[in-house]
């Protein structure tokens, strides 16, 4: 799918499953009916990799690249993480503020020429909740039994969402409500707030 006919979608549905060394996603435009259409982007992420390269595929076959996107550093819980075009231009920048993400977690979306904006889960009670769960023995190994979801916040305004549709399963839906907002760049924080999560 072509950058202009992307930017015309405000609904994506994003689908992870998990294999052994990779996340795996499929990410797909809604189609009109509240369900799954095209496919608009793959993703394979090499899970416990020392710094964080990953390329978002137009295709399953990878014949083209979307977007990727980069750690500025390597260990660093408050790293940057550049988005990118397939010529290498600057598609924007996001990042973990690590102090606010102690009890909910919380990020920050940067589009060039816009106002930062925040990303942060909904619910401070089920933010606790999942960290109580994590760090109990046994149990933190299950996968957490409820939903949670992010809203993106900018200038006091929503401008999006990324919401867990499934409990036990990694289907999102992700709401994007301003026309200008680069698609590439809340598709890469998307699949970040998953595959980044623990970090």
């Amino acid at each position: 799918m072509q950058i202009q006919d992307l930017q015309q979608h405000r609904l994506f549905h994003m689908h992870q499953k998990i294999t052994m060394m990779v996340n795996r996603y499929r990410i797909f435009a809604d189609d009109g009916s509240g369900a799954p259409g095209p496919l608009v982007a793959f993703v394979e992420q090499k899970r416990m990799s020392f710094k964080e390269h990953v390329t978002l595929y137009a295709d399953e076959n990878k014949r083209s690249v979307l977007a990727a996107f980069q750690a500025r550093k390597v260990i660093d819980l408050a790293s940057a993480y550049d988005v990118t075009t397939p010529e290498g231009g600057s598609v924007g920048v996001f990042g973990k503020r690590f102090g606010k993400s102690l009890l909910r977690s919380t990020w920050q979306l940067e589009q060039p020429g816009r106002q930062p904006i925040t990303v942060r889960e909904r619910s401070m009670g089920i933010a606790v909740f999942r960290r109580v769960w994590g760090a109990l023995p046994w149990v933190g190994d299950l996968p957490f039994p409820l939903r949670y979801h992010f809203d993106f916040v900018q200038d006091a305004s929503a401008v999006g969402a990324v919401d867990k549709k499934t409990r036990f399963r990694d289907h999102y839906l992700v709401r994007i409500d301003d026309p200008d907002l680069d698609r590439r760049l809340v598709l890469a924080q998307a699949i970040a707030l998953d595959a980044l999560q623990s970090r």
